[in-house]
């Protein structure tokens, strides 16, 4: 149940964004719980591997150059959904660093048991 209150938070800090943004458009609000879901699994799975082939550049960016990975992630998702569009890598470093702030913000509304 948790999973899913998280899920759902994820796809309203989308929602927001997508209106506060203007290079980040989502469709509607079932779009919204698609990207957070496509999210989630490309940052389980994808995400991993481009931090280990870019390992080098992080270690002498000192773990900036992961922002410009969150942003490549957002846009794989950005290609893989239709109903998602993200302007150019500036508006995904900003969407990634917002959503990032914005998700952690909802999520200490719950419980951790």
């Amino acid at each position: 149940m948790k999973l899913i209150v998280r899920l759902l938070l994820s796809a309203l800090a989308v929602v927001v964004l997508a209106n506060i943004l203007n290079g980040v458009s989502v469709d509607g609000y079932v779009t919204a719980i698609i990207v957070a879901l496509v999210l989630s699994i490309l940052n389980l799975f994808v995400k991993p591997i481009l931090v280990i082939l870019t390992l080098p550049i992080t270690i002498l960016t000192l773990g900036l150059f992961l922002i410009i990975v969150n942003a490549l992630v957002i846009l794989l998702a950005d290609n893989l959904i239709s109903g998602f569009a993200v302007d150019g890598i500036w508006w995904a470093v900003l969407f990634s660093i917002l959503l990032s702030v914005l998700q952690s913000l909802l999520h200490s509304f719950l419980n951790d048991d």
